[in-house]
């Protein structure tokens, strides 16, 4: 299997409803590495490093509307090559 590494941008009801603890579980769940954090537009970043059948798998639920306190409006993602890999997966 190969490693990949996503960068997304996560659009509409996302902060302040505990979307990004919830991903950070959905992450953790399927071994992947990265973070969850607020921008200041209101959307979420979110990086995924992993295998990429996991990676695919986050993005999928992130596209299928993550937690059910959230409401996700659309979902922009991008390869990423980080400098180094990523340690743990953070909410910050």
């Amino acid at each position: 299997m190969a490693t990949i590494c996503t960068r997304a941008w996560v659009h509409g009801l996302v902060q302040g409803v505990g979307f990004r603890y919830s991903t950070q579980h959905e992450a953790k769940a399927r071994g992947l590495k990265g973070y969850a954090r607020n921008l200041h537009d209101g959307s979420v970043e979110v990086l995924a490093y992993g295998e990429e059948s996991d990676v695919e798998a986050l993005m999928q639920w992130l596209k299928a509307g993550g937690p059910r306190s959230a409401r996700v409006d659309k979902v922009l993602a991008e390869p990423f090559q980080p400098r180094e890999e990523p340690k743990g997966f953070t909410t910050g």
